[in-house]
């Protein structure tokens, strides 16, 4: 038993590792934050949170194949604009206008795996040019910053649980025992777990979940071993599209608004590359999880946080995200050369 457990920590390291480095930046923060360890503090953090950490599950996907995916901010950018189109007005329309908001999002994402697997395109060619058409589409739907978010939905989804119950009147008087417990509680923060839990942990589970991690490992023996490659690298671009969608969605409900920021686009698709290498997915393919990519994003905003709160020069900034990222990829890099080693005994 001991030694499955060690088994099992080694495996994860990386991933245990995200976490701890985690814990430890944020608790370093929350210590020298004027309103530290208050729900005030937590809902704030989780909205910056949520984006990047969807975005970051979306470029998982496609890395755990041995790929990358250019078009993740261009994606979550044009459904941003189309959302602060479409999320308003009766509930019926604002269901509409989420359904269609996640459905161009998964759309998008679904071409791109049809251009990869049929157009037998690269990856990183292929969602290059996608994401500049994502771009064009975001422009034509906001030439401009704008846009009508229900004001309601607005204020649910970017607060705690109590200030969601209260907006939609789910007990009266805003009293009710059983909701003490968790009422502190940011939404975005519960949103993301429920978004991890019911999509990417059943997924993963899957025959074509178990396919990408093989395609990443070594293409050529999942093929010869009959799995649906094709169907694999399809289900994963679709599924790197609803996430990047489900972050834009949730940034036109953060902001009341849309907006086609080419800058802001690119941004978030470096920052997802570098959350999905800092929280323990190899960029080689086959080994990693989109869990720990959320805390890849946690540990870039946690970064941030702390830029602020000692004022440090903007110029710096850059200088020390890309040390850390550096390090996230030295470790990385150390663990595949370990094993390489090891396979060249049997040589």
């Amino acid at each position: 038993m001991p030694s499955d457990l060690s088994l099992r920590i080694r495996q994860n390291a990386p991933f245990i590792g995200a976490i701890a480095l985690f814990a430890v930046f944020y608790v370093f923060y929350n210590m020298f934050h004027p309103k530290g360890f208050s729900t005030q503090v937590l809902v704030q953090n989780s909205n910056e949170v949520f984006s990047l950490a969807l975005v970051a599950m979306a470029q998982t996907v496609p890395v755990l194949m041995g790929g990358l995916d250019l078009s993740v901010g261009a994606v979550m950018t044009m459904v941003n604009c189309l959302a602060s189109n479409l999320v308003s007005g009766t509930p019926l329309q604002i269901v509409f206008g989420i359904v269609v908001s996640l459905l161009a999002g998964t759309a998008f994402g679904f071409l791109n795996g049809v251009i990869v697997v049929y157009g037998r395109i690269q990856s990183i060619i292929a969602t290059l040019a996608t994401g500049a058409i994502a771009i064009g589409i975001a422009l034509l739907l906001r030439e401009k910053p704008g846009g009508d978010v229900d004001a309601d939905l607005n204020w649910a989804l970017t607060n705690s649980v109590v200030d969601f119950c209260e907006t939609y009147g789910l007990f009266e008087d805003g009293k009710a025992a059983w909701l003490q417990p968790v009422a502190w509680i940011p939404v975005p923060l519960i949103l993301l777990v429920l978004i991890a839990l019911l999509v990417w942990v059943p997924f993963r589970r899957t025959v074509t979940g178990r396919t990408i991690y093989a395609i990443g490992s070594s293409e050529g023996a999942a093929y010869m071993s009959g799995l649906p490659i094709a169907r694999a690298k399809i289900a994963a671009f679709t599924l790197s599209g609803f996430f990047a969608g489900c972050a834009g969605l949730f940034l036109a409900i953060q902001t009341s608004s849309g907006n086609a920021d080419i800058p802001q686009a690119g941004a978030y698709t470096l920052n997802s590359i570098a959350a999905v290498v800092i929280g323990g997915t190899s960029l080689l393919g086959g080994v990693g999880t989109a869990i720990g990519s959320i805390f890849g994003a946690m540990i870039l905003r946690v970064i941030s946080f702390n830029f602020r709160i000692f004022e440090i020069d903007p110029l710096l900034q850059p200088l020390f995200e890309g040390v850390i990222l550096l390090g996230a990829v030295c470790i990385g890099a150390l663990g595949i050369l370990r094993i390489k080693n090891r396979l060249e005994l049997f040589r």
